[in-house]
């Protein structure tokens, strides 16, 4: 009735989509957009990938955008550095991201530093996506985040997402550039809805890279976080808030570059800091924020050492009540929160 009145149907506010679905528009209106984009990796054609985040997109798209690939990463890889090295703009899929190891060569050395090694005149726009961190039940060579291995290496850049807005606009803006990035994704995000914006529904809806977010004002301790523990945060601040702490939640969004200002002004706010990750602690995500903190002007208005919440320093163990033990929890993140506060 509306539309032979000749009115405009409006578009509703915001929408519920799964993070899996946000990535797989994400990677629908990207091949649409540009035909140098172009997917390849284990299963992410005939049978939809193996999370489904590529569904649909081989039948809509064919064989030479959508590639299936055998079982070796350090060949697949390399043949997406070398796409790159060419102008085209691949997408690899890791089938989880511990697989990434067999191909961390073509990432690190061929991938990361060729535009260096070549004074810039030769650029890898490449994507190397998948699932990181810890899952649920598949014990220790399936179970590790690589953030910080990641995270550590000049050439890279990493995007580490938390809600299906961050999947969606990271990962249009992470095949845009002209960069080698590397985004890690959690399987266990992939079917949980999240509310979606109507900008974001937007075809050409980015995030950019390098800036993160601040999820929940707060004025007694921030919390700093990425990927699936940021929810963790939302939690424990919830819980904090009924006993009358607010805490500031950060979603990182992006571990390289690192938007450390927006730590650094939250700290200056609050005068507190608690990071929290799901990898291990030594050399961690949460022990550069620590560090960065610590050399910078924000040191001078923290009042309490700062305290990070991480994976335990063990391989991750296969018994459930063990895994869940390794894993930050929202009790832990609530305890070093009144750790820091001294209450």
């Amino acid at each position: 009735l509306q539309q032979r009145r000749g009115l405009r149907l409006s578009v509703p506010a915001s929408i519920q989509v799964t993070v899996r679905d946000a990535l797989n528009q994400a990677l629908d209106e990207e091949l649409e957009r540009d035909e140098r984009v172009f997917l390849l990796g284990e299963e992410v054609a005939q049978y939809d990938g193996a999370y489904k985040i590529s569904r649909g997109l081989w039948k809509k798209y064919g064989d030479k955008r959508v590639i299936d690939t055998p079982i070796s990463e350090m060949g697949f890889a390399g043949i997406a550095v070398g796409a790159a090295m060419v102008w085209l703009r691949p997408v690899c899929e890791f089938m989880t991201f511990n697989f990434s190891m067999q191909a961390i060569d073509q990432v690190i050395n061929s991938a990361a530093k060729t535009c260096y090694m070549s004074a810039g005149s030769i650029a890898v726009p490449i994507v190397f996506r998948g699932p990181n961190g810890a899952s649920a039940g598949v014990a220790a060579q399936h179970s590790q985040c690589f953030a910080a291995w990641y995270g550590h290496c000049p050439g890279l850049k990493v995007v580490s997402p938390w809600s299906a807005e961050d999947a969606k606009g990271l990962l249009k803006a992470s095949i845009r550039d002209d960069n080698p990035v590397v985004v890690l994704e959690s399987e266990l995000l992939y079917g949980v809805p999240f509310e979606m914006s109507e900008q974001a529904q937007s075809k050409e809806f980015v995030i950019p890279i390098g800036k993160a977010k601040i999820e929940r004002q707060g004025t007694h301790v921030t919390l700093v976080s990425h990927s699936r523990p940021v929810g963790h945060c939302l939690e424990a601040a919830a819980v904090l808030s009924k006993e009358g702490v607010e805490c500031e939640v950060i979603n990182l969004r992006t571990i390289r570059p690192m938007d450390i200002e927006t730590v650094e002004a939250s700290v200056v706010k609050t005068n507190h800091l608690v990071t929290v990750e799901g990898g291990w602690p030594q050399f961690g995500v949460g022990a550069e924020i620590c560090a960065r903190i610590m050399e910078g002007p924000a040191f001078n208005y923290l009042d309490a050492p700062a305290v990070r919440v991480t994976g335990a320093d063990v391989p991750m163990p296969y018994a459930k009540i063990l895994e869940d033990n390794c894993i930050p929890q929202v009790k832990d993140i609530v305890f070093a929160v009144k750790k820091a506060l001294n209450i």
